[in-house]
């Protein structure tokens, strides 16, 4: 092969693998990085009998309401997701730093409350940049100002005075939900699951960003969405 040939192609490949390298951090920074996990998927997985005829407490036993009843933290292995939807795809967001209760009384569903905070800070969606952009910007977050994001319960309402272990109950939630200090009545579509002496709860709710005084943010390259979506996938201890 002549030697112009070998230094042509030598470019040719050199301008290929800067394409992809390019087109591969500019789809890093613009696209989704974080897939949401359901806890409720972790809590129907159903143990293995170890002999014939005897039953685990995956498949389905009672739960006794003095199991039930009582007040449970928000535990290690708890999120709560924001996902917003640009022209290009749904992008998550993913926080771990949450703190909380909720308050279980089956006999008196309508004493039944729960609270959570979201430590805003400690918001993920795999690429730093963008981050720093959510959570700095005067008209998105201003973390430094508004650090914590709450909800708090008004009520829950169809709660089962019966439960099953490993068995989602659907529940409905309404409370109040605050992020920069600004107050909205939502409502999360719910379930909730009692496993292995951990209660899982699952809850989504939609809202806009201008509920919150926040802009769309949208870039010259993407179009958002004015909703996104709070997604709980909690784990609760009780005690």
């Amino acid at each position: 092969m002549k030697k112009k040939q070998v230094i042509w192609l030598t470019a040719v490949i050199v301008v290929v693998l800067i394409g992809i390298g390019a087109y591969s951090g500019f789809n890093r920074y613009l696209g989704n990085n974080v897939e949401i996990e359901s806890v409720m998927a972790q809590g129907e997985e159903t143990a293995t009998s170890e002999g014939a005829g005897e039953a685990s407490a995956s498949t389905g036993e009672a739960v006794s309401s003095d199991k039930l009843n009582g007040t449970w933290s928000i535990a290690s292995g708890s999120k709560v997701y924001w996902s917003v939807t640009t022209s290009k795809e749904t992008v998550n967001f993913v926080d771990e730093a949450v703190t909380g209760s909720w308050k279980v009384d089956l006999n008196d569903a309508a004493s039944m409350a729960g609270e959570g905070v979201v430590d805003l800070t400690a918001l993920d969606s795999g690429n730093s940049m963008r981050d720093s952009h959510v959570k700095e910007r005067d008209d998105l977050l201003t973390v430094t100002k508004y650090p914590q994001a709450t909800f708090k319960t008004k009520s829950i309402s169809s709660v089962p005075a019966e439960w099953n272990e490993g068995a989602a109950v659907p529940l409905t939630i309404s409370g109040t939900l605050t992020i920069k200090g600004v107050d909205k009545e939502v409502t999360f579509d719910s379930s909730a699951m009692y496993k292995n002496e951990q209660l899982l709860l699952s809850g989504k709710t939609n809202v806009t960003f201008a509920d919150f005084g926040m802009a769309n943010p949208h870039t010259v390259v993407l179009e958002t969405e004015n909703n996104f979506t709070v997604q709980l996938e909690l784990v609760l201890n009780k005690g």
